[in-house]
C-alpha cells in the first residue's frame, strides 16, 4: 500500500485529486516545486484527525525508516478542526523545517 502511494507521489504523471477540493483542480503552476530527491530531506506526515489517519501515517513512517533511512519523517496531527484550514502553527513549522508534506486522511 505505501509503495503504491509513493509511486503515485513521485510520478510526475500522477493525477491530483482532493475529496475536499472546491472549484477547479489546481494547475501545476499552483503547486510546490517537485523535489528531485527525498534523500536527506525532512518529510512531515500530517494526520488531520479523521479516523485511521494516524495509523496510516505511522505505517508510512515505518516504510520510510526501512526503505529510505536517510529521510527524516515527522508524524504530527494537525491542530484545529478536522475539516477546516484553521492551522497556522504547524504550517509555519513545516515551512521553516520541512522539505515536503504527506497530508492525508484514512477511514
Amino acid at each position: 500500500m505505501a509503495s503504491e502511494l509513493l509511486s503515485n507521489v513521485m510520478s510526475p504523471e500522477a493525477e491530483i485529486r482532493s475529496a475536499s477540493q472546491r472549484g477547479p483542480a489546481p494547475s501545476s503552476s499552483n503547486l510546490a516545486r517537485r523535489l528531485d530527491t527525498l534523500e536527506n530531506k525532512t518529510i512531515y506526515l500530517i494526520d488531520n484527525g479523521f479516523g485511521g489517519g494516524s495509523e496510516f501515517m505511522l505505517q508510512l513512517q515505518k516504510w520510510f525508516a526501512k526503505h529510505m533511512p536517510s529521510v527524516t519523517t515527522i508524524a504530527r496531527r494537525k491542530t484545529g478542526h478536522v475539516f477546516a484550514d484553521d492551522t497556522t502553527d504547524l504550517w509555519d513549522e513545516i515551512k521553516a523545517k520541512g522539505h515536503a508534506v504527506v497530508y492525508g486522511v484514512a477511514s
